[in-house]
């Protein structure tokens, strides 16, 4: 796994959940959460035919299938960090969450209903 994304301390990951279900979240509790839980994805789904990117805090390859080495993967999925952590999580489903626009997700094998919740 690349340095900068690692599966958290259960103790962080606890704390850093509680902070964020708050009103005004911190930035650090949103890009350990979001780190946590690609990490924790690139782990249960390895592989290089998915994109998923949480900007500005990282992107992972991930589930099996057609490896790409330039330019814009055959599959792509981006979403904010609150509603990645909240899929993560499972406080909010794939379904509603594509079907209200929160997640942009393009190519075979964008859907990741298979892999969520991750906790």
């Amino acid at each position: 796994m690349p340095a900068r994304l690692r599966i958290a301390a259960p103790a962080d990951v606890t704390a850093a959940l509680e902070r964020v279900r708050g009103t005004e979240p911190e930035s650090a509790d949103l890009r350990l959460l979001t780190k946590h839980f690609l990490a924790v994805l690139e782990q249960r789904a390895p592989g290089h035919s998915v994109e998923v990117r949480v900007p500005p805090y990282a992107a992972v390859q991930v589930i099996p299938g057609v490896r790409h080495t330039r330019g814009t993967p055959p599959a792509v999925v981006e979403t904010d960090a609150r509603t990645w952590i909240a899929l993560a999580t499972g406080e909010l489903s794939w379904a509603d969450a594509d079907g209200q626009g929160q997640v942009s997700a393009s190519g075979e094998r964008a859907d990741l209903t298979p892999y969520l919740p991750l906790t």
